[in-house]
């Protein structure tokens, strides 16, 4: 039988980030803070549409709210976003959470990323998804995020396998609990208490189907917040796994053949859908998406359906990329009814044709344009 545990410690070894000695850290972060000096991490996204970056200013107060907080700049030809000769892009914040990793007043704060000449760059989803979400709000649009990652070792392959073979077939490590069935929940615990800290509504984790993935679930949020608060929880995620060494990845089939791939399923629900018969509008909401398959598929993934392409295939547990499908409780649909839903007669549907590493601010804009305003 092969010892992953040692293999894992093994990897660890390898790992820059994890033989720095976090005590040390400590006698820092310990110091006392001037009472007129705080610190804010300002995130955005960076040229690829699926990278986070992020760079610290001091200010000298304690903000209350967002619009008190500070535009700033940055070098775009280094994020893939403006050429060298014109490199400036502009940074405006639009969401502001507490620090788990320096606490005190200290803020992450993140930003919407514009050009020159301060129109949204072809990376800024929310600045369209925002007007969206303002057309559609008398409608209430709730949304819920299913975030599935997978970590990996410094040699990319999934933490904790075998160096030199493969764990044992998919099975016993979905909810599992046991060192030869679970890795790294270490890093699981700590996102989720950090995403408390912050403010983030996360709602719940669990080992997933392939060993050595995850999942944690962000909702319900209230329009334009579902992708503020789910791409906080990515960098919280990222961060976390850096200081023990470990990499994350939101790659949608991170290992070719008998295994799961990631999503990011989407569970989405109007006031109506949730009131007293709301089932008909869940049922009218599907007849919409069906009608604007290939508008979705195009939207789901940060490149037009490529990545998708290696995980919708109709085989575990997903549906095919080529067809629309509904139904209750069936896993191999598009849109999936929850059990719960059908027989409540309300509630929502989940859409699961997702990556794992989409953009969620064009996943809740493409199902509310549809839906809520028709188009």
């Amino acid at each position: 039988m092969v010892d992953n545990s040692r293999n894992a410690a093994m990897v660890l070894e390898e790992s820059p980030n994890a033989q720095l000695s976090k005590t040390i850290l400590s006698k820092y972060l310990d110091l006392p803070q001037p009472d007129d000096r705080i610190q804010a991490m300002y995130i955005w996204i960076d040229g690829s549409g699926e990278g986070l970056r992020s760079k610290t200013r001091t200010l000298t107060f304690v903000p209350k709210s967002v619009d008190e907080l500070p535009e700033w700049n940055y070098d775009g030809s280094s994020t893939g976003q403006s050429t060298g000769m014109n490199s400036d892009c502009y940074l405006k914040p639009v969401a502001m959470y507490k620090d788990p990793f320096r606490r005190g007043n200290n803020k992450l704060v993140l930003c919407d990323t514009y050009n020159f000449q301060y129109k949204p760059l072809e990376t800024n989803h929310r600045n369209s998804c925002l007007q969206a979400m303002t057309a559609a709000s008398d409608q209430v649009p709730w949304f819920g995020i299913e975030q599935e990652y997978t970590l990996l070792d410094m040699e990319g392959r999934p933490f904790g396998w075998p160096k030199n073979g493969f764990p044992g077939p998919q099975g016993p490590y979905y909810c599992g609990v046991g060192a030869n069935k679970v890795y790294a929940r270490d890093i699981v615990e700590a996102h989720y208490r950090a995403c408390l800290y912050a403010g983030i509504n996360i709602a719940g984790s669990n080992a997933e189907v392939m060993p050595s993935q995850w999942e944690y679930q962000v909702g319900p949020c209230e329009g334009i917040s579902i992708g503020d608060q789910l791409w906080v929880s990515r960098y919280l995620l990222h961060r976390i796994a850096e200081e023990f060494g470990v990499v994350v990845t939101l790659d949608p089939k991170p290992m070719p053949g008998d295994w799961n791939g990631a999503g990011a399923h989407c569970n989405f629900s109007t006031k109506s859908m949730r009131e007293d018969n709301g089932i008909i509008a869940i049922e009218q909401a599907i007849d919409k998406l069906s009608k604007q398959h290939l508008r979705h598929i195009k939207a789901y993934d940060p490149r037009g359906g490529k990545d998708n392409e290696r995980r919708l295939t109709g085989a575990h547990e997903t549906s095919s990329i080529h067809d629309f499908s509904a139904g209750v409780a069936n896993r191999g649909s598009s849109i999936r009814i929850p059990r719960q839903v059908a027989e409540d007669k309300k509630g929502y549907l989940e859409d699961r044709r997702p990556s794992s590493n989409c953009d969620p601010y064009s996943v809740s804009e493409a199902i509310v344009r549809t839906v809520c305003l028709n188009e």
